[in-house]
């Protein structure tokens, strides 16, 4: 039988690996006061120290998070214009296709 997996706010990690930082509890007490696998821990310290520096320069996050959904939004606003397109021109096909009556076939007797 397969367990669920648990899926935790960034807000509890964030708390848990500041608590481990600042050595409050050790590794081993505050695992198992939250009930949580030691190597979740590690790994989300790491990470967290991994990205620390974003802390520190937040305006260079925010602008490089802007200049990304700008492009986003750009690329976004072509596909539109794309499919609008594309979909005016099989409609006209569609159109000129039904206005095309096959040939008649004649008879002769």
């Amino acid at each position: 039988m397969s367990k669920k997996r648990t899926n935790y706010s960034s807000a509890f990690k964030t708390k848990l690996v500041l608590e481990l930082l600042q050595n409050e509890s050790t590794l081993a007490q505050i695992v198992s006061k939250h009930n949580i696998l030691p190597q979740n821990l590690v790994n989300w310290k790491k990470i967290f120290l991994a990205n620390a520096e974003i802390a520190m320069e937040s305006s260079k996050a925010v602008k490089e998070y802007k200049e990304e959904l700008i492009k986003s939004q750009e690329q976004n606003e072509r596909l539109t214009t794309l499919v609008g397109k594309v979909t005016v021109e099989k409609e006209w096909l569609a159109k000129k296709l039904k206005s095309i009556k096959p040939p008649q076939f004649q008879t002769t007797s």
